[in-house]
């Protein structure tokens, strides 16, 4: 059964599935589409962009599909999109798209905390939590498992890997490889997200090849280019260090460096 408040304006072209609660001065445009068992609080503004999966949660004040904040923007028709089993917190702000990608993403099972934005063609993984106030500039990147701490903002075009942690309070300008966890100011790769990757059940064989494969691109004093080609020689090429490895040959924008205190060499952050 479907569940509207009186106070609400929902359109009767929306697209409502079975189980969706409305809450009260929410309004759903024409077009919009929410899925199953979805649950809107109060002040909810959906535009007709907007593609919501099924059993999420929106807390008040969110807008979703709203107009990119881009002067090149000339109103071409792009969207919006949450997966299924999201947690939206109050007054986020999720943009769509543009012609440059047509979309912006939320994937499955994410949490995104108060104060969130996510601007145009942001592509966001699968169970990612950002916490309040990160603030995603335009053609973001985010991984599938990662955590961002508080009032992080990130540079447009940057990628952020799968499974890396970084700190709340920093300022993201470059790409964050995958598996990391990245500190400071400038930003810089500390270590392996360690206790990030052994919840998820990453083995200690698996820590340890990332582990050496970090060392020679961060503790090396080759630069990176060469800390590469070193690598490939040397680290057994299981899909995570492939992943590492790729992950840096495909940036645009360039990767965080590496602290002069980063990654321990103690053996039982590795395993």
């Amino acid at each position: 059964m479907i569940e509207i408040h009186p106070s609400a304006v929902v359109d009767s072209k929306a697209e409502i599935h079975d189980g969706v609660k409305i809450g009260p001065f929410t309004v759903v445009e024409a077009g919009a589409v929410i899925g199953a068992d979805t649950k809107l609080a109060s002040h909810n503004y959906i535009t007709q962009y907007a593609r919501i999966g099924e059993r999420c949660t929106i807390g008040h004040g969110t807008v979703i599909g709203n107009d990119p904040q881009d002067l090149k923007f000339k109103d071409e028709k792009t969207w919006a999109k949450v997966g299924n089993d999201c947690m939206i917190r109050e007054f986020v702000t999720i943009n769509r798209g543009t012609s440059a990608h047509g979309e912006s993403v939320i994937g499955n099972g994410c949490m995104l905390m108060s104060y969130v934005h996510v601007a145009h063609d942001c592509i966001v993984g699968n169970n990612v939590i950002l916490a309040n106030a990160v603030n995603m500039a335009g053609h973001t990147t985010i991984g599938d498992f990662v955590n961002i701490g508080g009032i992080v903002p990130i540079h447009q075009f940057v990628r952020i890997g799968a499974y890396s942690f970084i700190g709340g309070g920093y300022r993201v300008p470059k790409d964050v490889p995958p598996y990391a966890l990245a500190v400071g100011e400038p930003l810089r790769f500390s270590n392996l997200n360690v206790v990030g990757l052994r919840r998820k059940g990453f083995s200690s064989e698996t820590l340890k090849a990332l582990h050496e494969l970090y060392k020679i691109i961060y503790r090396s004093g080759l630069n990176i280019t060469q800390g590469l080609e070193r690598a490939k020689k040397e680290i057994h090429l299981i899909p995570e260090t492939k992943l590492v490895i790729d992950f840096f040959e495909g940036t645009q924008r360039g990767v965080i460096g590496g602290g002069r205190r980063s990654i321990s060499d103690r053996s039982e952050d590795a395993a």
